[in-house]
This record gives structure tokens, C-alpha cells and sequence, in this order.
């Protein structure tokens, strides 16, 4: 489960960098990258990081 949780914390860090641009600069880090919001690859990497922000409240107990 260790490589999962690490995959889990690289996506909400990507998610995390995403919300700050966009809250700075109005600028969307992963539509930039995968050619907009609304890519079938961007909505697959939202739907990911969103996947493993739920999963990390499973774990949450682990780091405390």
C-alpha cells in the first residue's frame, strides 16, 4: 500500500499547485498542460486527484 499512498500524495500535491495558480494567476496548470479544462486527459487527472483526496482521508490515521 506504500506505493499507492505515495501516488495519492504526488496527485493531491499536482491538485493543491493547480488551485494555487489558478487562485494567483487564473491559470490552470493542468488544462495548460493536457489542452484545456475540458480534455478528456484533464477531466481524467481531476477525476484522479479528486479519486485520491478521498483516498487519503483513509490514511489520515496513519500520519497522525
Amino acid at each position: 500500500m506504500k506505493g499507492l499512498d505515495m501516488v495519492a500524495l504526488i496527485l493531491i500535491i499536482v491538485g493543491g499547485l493547480n488551485w494555487l495558480l489558478f487562485g494567483l494567476f487564473q491559470w490552470d496548470l493542468v488544462g495548460g498542460i493536457f489542452g484545456g479544462m475540458d480534455s478528456p486527459v484533464a477531466r481524467i487527472v481531476y477525476i484522479l486527484v479528486g479519486i485520491a483526496a478521498i483516498y487519503s482521508l483513509t490514511i489520515l490515521k496513519k500520519v497522525k
